[in-house]
């Protein structure tokens, strides 16, 4: 089985990384900087999971020429999404099998769009990684995971074919027989832990030992479920329940991959996540206030990063 990787970042250098450590065949898509990094340190990956070097990871630049992939792992921005459509394009065959690993929901319909529902699966991930000043994937929490299926549901012998080729890898891919229900189960809590930790600018523990820090995360919570509802979103009834008390038990140095970036002065996908859903809010006229001032934090965030260039 022959995957494709998009991009080499945080997370899927990661991925990517252990299912070639794993005996897959990977090739990872790049841009020119991160192709010079492969080139001068291979693909390097500091765990709490295990330390893994790859010393000549396979690559190949947009354009260039290559036979369609069986597997083809999008694990891109959301704002990169419509360059990563085009970038992957020449490489999608009536056979190839799309995952994307996206926070949120909005990017499936973009993706239908291009290539088919036949081609894409639902999918999405688990971990807290990103990249240090070398291009090294840093991982530093337990989960490393990744689930996908069909979005219609079941099990159908792809999936299980490629759950099968997977299952060596030291991390999980998981296959799901309601990916759409865990996909918005995934992107509730991303939008909450995204909202919440960018609007206090800090981790998860400063947040939960402060005097109102779990009870406005609540809030954030039942305001984007309730949109959620309004969309007949397949989540639980005691979703905000569960995920509160993920959230009170996560360990306290954890950040969100949306506060990482404005750390770093970076893009952030408050369009595709808080801001897709604030649309769907005003349409049917839903009061999500906190929701709304989380959202103009990252607007005001962008203002200012686009003044300072």
């Amino acid at each position: 089985m022959r995957v494709l990787v998009l991009g080499a970042g945080a997370i899927g250098g990661y991925f990517g990384g252990r299912l070639a450590e794993s005996g897959v065949d990977v090739t990872f898509l790049v841009r020119e900087r991160r192709r010079q990094q492969l080139a001068e340190r291979g693909l390097r990956i500091e765990s709490v999971q295990g330390n893994f070097h790859l010393e000549k990871p396979k690559w190949i630049m947009a354009g260039e020429e290559a036979e369609a992939f069986d597997v083809i792992l999008l694990s891109n921005k959301a704002y990169h999404l419509s360059d990563s459509i085009e970038s992957i394009a020449p490489y999608v065959s009536k056979d190839t099998v799309i995952i994307p690993l996206l926070n949120g929901i909005a990017h499936m319909e973009t993706l239908w769009d291009r290539f088919g529902k036949e081609n894409v699966l639902g999918g999405l991930c688990f971990i807290e990684s990103t990249l240090n000043a070398d291009g090294d994937v840093v991982q530093t929490s337990k989960l490393h995971d990744t689930v996908f299926g069909e979005w219609e549901g079941g099990k159908s012998e792809r999936v299980l074919q490629i759950a099968e080729a997977f299952s060596k890898i030291n991390g999980r891919f998981k296959a799901s027989s309601f990916i759409q229900r865990e996909v918005w189960h995934k992107y509730l809590f991303i939008t909450t832990l995204s909202g919440i930790t960018t609007l206090m600018n800090a981790a998860v523990g400063p947040i939960q030992s402060s005097p109102h820090g779990v009870e406005l995360t609540r809030q954030l919570a039942e305001e984007i479920a309730l949109v959620m509802k309004s969309w007949d979103a397949p989540i639980d009834a005691d979703i905000v329940d569960k995920q509160i008390e993920m959230f009170t038990s996560t360990h306290a140095g954890m950040k969100s991959s949306m506060l990482r970036d404005m750390e770093k002065g970076l893009p952030v996908e408050g369009d595709h996540l808080q801001g897709y859903l604030l649309k769907r809010a005003d349409q049917l006229d839903l009061s999500t206030p906190l929701l709304k001032v989380v959202y103009n934090n990252l607007k005001v965030y962008e203002q200012k990063r686009e003044a300072d260039k």
